[in-house]
């Protein structure tokens, strides 16, 4: 492996550094969070473990991987302590990285902004999403019905970024709606109880709305734009602890890749210790890795190398430029560490 590139990409993430700090995240914090950051200290060769804090959402996404690492006993192969508080969206988790207490997390394609603005970096590739949806309520047949309408989204999530790509698809934006900024957890009781007009939401959650509303409408997809964009899911790391302890990111993702394999290898397993972990039923977890692309391994060693990713991370980068959310579109290697996943392990 060449170390310039590497060199490149730590050099960046020391820089990212100093733009985090004069960055400010939304107020609050994840359920179930630990004070201070625990990743201090070398994985290999401690004699005590490692800790690490690694925030999660609560789908097959977010929980998959750290199911399986935490029953296969991978975490202790490779001597690391995990905590695995659970958080709502991937913002409130970037903003738990910046104050300390967590060292890792997870995000959906909505939240990429934030590693491209240099507050956490990239660590690894998951999966490519395809659970986000806009949905009406019953007699709204097209995006271009919601002009005028409620609709509420999860700002700075995959929710927020399919609304906004449907409503460019048709000529029109958020000021040509009613756009209502909602926590997640607050959609399902405000849709449901025709509070809002629409939503742009996800599955599983959408599933639970169907319970009370079968007749929902559901007005635009992730495959809606496979053409031009990607929703990748990513866990991303502590810019310090990259730069301090890269020993820790590399045999946390060490670990991760193994436990992606298990994943590729077991199926159905695998659902069944997300549902496990996530105290849902197999059924339901079964249900939302149908919407998602499972990556494996070998593709995502494979599309780190050839490029892809950078590609769909430029291309990102370019709609949150015009989103808003970004100045301008930064290179990819100054926030992805593709090249120390590749090397993980090896």
């Amino acid at each position: 492996m060449s170390l310039a590139l590497p060199l490149r990409r730590r050099l960046g993430v020391v820089a990212a550094t100093a733009v985090a700090l004069m960055l400010a995240g939304c107020g609050g914090s994840g359920d179930g969070s630990t004070e201070g950051s625990s990743a201090a200290g070398t994985a290999a060769g401690a004699t005590e473990p490692t800790k690490v804090n690694f925030g999660y959402i609560a789908d097959f996404n977010g929980a998959s991987l750290l199911a399986i690492a935490a029953d296969q006993g991978i975490w202790d192969e490779y001597n690391l302590d995990v905590q695995t508080p659970v958080f709502t969206n991937g913002p409130l988790q970037i903003q738990a990285i910046g104050t300390g207490d967590l060292d890792f997390g997870y995000i959906g394609p909505g939240a990429f902004w934030l590693p491209m603005s240099g507050e956490v970096s990239i660590a690894m590739i998951n999966t490519v999403g395809g659970a986000d949806r806009v949905i009406a309520q019953p007699g709204i047949t097209s995006i271009a019905d919601l002009e005028g309408k409620s609709v509420a989204y999860p700002e700075g999530t995959s929710g927020d970024m399919i609304l906004t790509l449907a409503l460019e698809a048709n000529g029109m934006t958020k000021d040509d709606i009613e756009a209502v900024p909602m926590d997640a957890a607050a959609i399902v009781t405000a849709f449901a109880s025709g509070q809002v007009d629409a939503a742009a939401y996800w599955y599983p959650a959408i599933a639970t709305i169907k319970e009370q509303v079968p007749d929902l409408v559901e007005l635009a997809k992730n495959a809606d734009f496979i053409d031009t964009m990607a929703f990748p899911t990513a866990f991303v790391v502590g810019n310090d602890l990259v730069a301090d302890d890269p020993a820790t990111v590399e045999a946390v993702l060490a670990a991760l890749k193994e436990a992606m394999q298990w994943r590729t290898d077991n199926p159905e397993e695998a659902i069944q210790l997300t549902a496990d972990m996530l105290g849902l039923d197999a059924a339901d977890v079964s249900a939302d890795a149908a919407n998602q692309q499972i990556l494996t391994v070998d593709e995502v060693t494979e599309w780190t190398e050839n490029g892809l990713i950078d590609t769909w991370l430029s291309n990102m980068g370019d709609f949150f430029v015009s989103a808003g959310k970004l100045e301008a579109n930064g290179d990819p290697a100054t926030y992805y560490l593709g090249d120390m996943f590749a090397e993980a392990g090896n």
